[in-house]
């Protein structure tokens, strides 16, 4: 009997614990809603443009792809909303690995972006100034700026880039997946020891436009060279810690560390690969099985069966490796140089960060570990706000002292 009472009695106890931490984290989540209705949160790259021109029912149709329902996809106005989304880069993402058309998808992407951006008025506002920022807020809109995933879209034109950041480009991560003939990228083969002379020349052009220079994507000797060479903060619009997860696309520790001095941010992603190595090598074991095949073919999902069936099904991957991933930054690089930017719509598929709705999750997360508001509402969106009006000053100065850049790619 006194073995069942004290059973009894441990049960309760465990019970009653396992309540307060309920309450706990019911009390962290009201606390992280509440401060992100007060202060701007910022995501620094969603694919939605993508997903819309890939839409099998009705391809690069805005119209059909109605964002004022919620959809099957990650991405609409009533999620944005629950998520306090405040201010949105659409990534007009354009695949390196294309033949031919970098130009031609690039600008019908600009444009699908704006088309989509126009379509809702009531929720959506097309952003080009950190001053829209606070505009926007003010009247109830998620400020909706525009930034291009890989620099090969320029197509070794300095006009080019001028004539996209006239397009509303506020951003372009230097390379994709593939190396240039003036940077070299992540997940290629380096030909030019990091950035060609020209590449830096198109590190200092973005600096005189006030486009910021996006490094996710790209080796760590572009990242480090481009530390070198811009005058302004640099971003990593969607990337993650390499001391936590060493792969190619995360940032290493030496460069956080150099991420003060610049007074630029990392914007943390979702994409498990990213931020879970159980994940990142499962993938890997699947991706050399299916490198030459089209994801949507059936050999793709034979193939892809027969590996689940070998490997087993993919490792989960968690809210608390994100903030992990956060907590790694925010010591390395400093609490005034870590954001997010999750890549929903573009392969953020992490447990509990579901969608665009999850954010206050994740800051609830992070309440409890002991984060304070103040370096919350940094991380939320203040970094990311500091550092691209810190972009526009630099350009202002820049602009006064030297004309557009008319420097061209040496003939090989």
């Amino acid at each position: 009997m006194r073995h069942a009472s004290y059973a009894l009695l441990l049960a309760l106890g465990l019970t009653a614990a396992a309540h307060a931490a309920d309450t706990s984290a019911d009390a962290a989540l009201k606390h992280a809603k509440a401060l992100l209705d007060k202060v701007p949160l910022v995501d620094g790259h969603n694919d939605l443009p993508w997903t819309i021109r890939g839409d099998k029912a009705h391809p690069m149709d805005v119209d059909a792809y109605d964002l004022r329902k919620l959809n099957a996809q990650q991405t609409d106005l009533p999620r944005l909303k629950e998520g306090r989304v405040a201010v949105q880069f659409w990534s007009v993402f354009v695949p390196g690995e294309l033949k031919q058309g970098w130009a031609r998808t690039q600008l019908e992407q600009i444009d699908l972006a704006k088309r989509m951006i126009a379509r809702y008025p009531e929720r959506l506002v097309l952003a080009t100034r950190s001053t829209d920022i606070a505009k926007a807020r003010k009247a109830g809109k998620v400020a909706s700026f525009i930034g291009m995933e890989g620099g090969h879209v320029i197509e070794n034109s300095l006009g080019a880039l001028r004539a996209y950041y006239d397009l509303g480009a506020r951003y372009m991560t230097l390379t994709h997946n593939v190396t240039l003939d003036w940077a070299d990228a992540a997940l290629d083969q380096s030909r030019n020891g990091g950035l060609s002379p020209f590449g830096k020349e198109v590190v200092r052009e973005m600096n005189r436009l006030g486009m910021l220079v996006d490094l996710s994507h790209t080796s760590p000797d572009v990242m480090r060279q481009a530390l070198d060479t811009s005058e302004a903060p640099v971003i990593f619009s969607h990337s993650s810690a390499r001391a936590l997860v060493d792969h190619p696309r995360n940032v290493p520790d030496d460069v956080l560390a150099r991420m003060a001095a610049n007074g630029g941010v990392v914007m943390v992603t979702f994409v498990p690969a990213f931020v879970s190595t159980d994940y990142m090598r499962w993938k890997d074991g699947l991706i050399a099985r299916t490198r030459t095949m089209e994801r949507d073919s059936p050999a793709y999902k034979v193939v892809e069966a027969a590996y689940i069936k070998q490997a087993g099904p993919a490792p989960k991957t968690t809210l608390q490796q994100v903030a992990d991933h956060i907590d790694h930054i925010a010591k390395v690089a400093g609490v005034d140089h870590v954001g997010l930017a999750a890549d929903f719509d573009g392969g953020a598929t992490t447990e509990g960060l579901q969608d665009v709705s999850a954010y206050p999750a994740l800051f609830a997360e992070l309440i409890q570990r002991g984060w304070k508001d103040a370096d919350l509402a940094k991380l939320a969106g203040g970094n990311l706000i500091r550092a691209l009006a810190r972009a526009e000053q630099v350009a202002a100065r820049l602009q006064k002292e030297r004309a557009p850049s008319i420097a061209v790619l040496p003939a090989k």
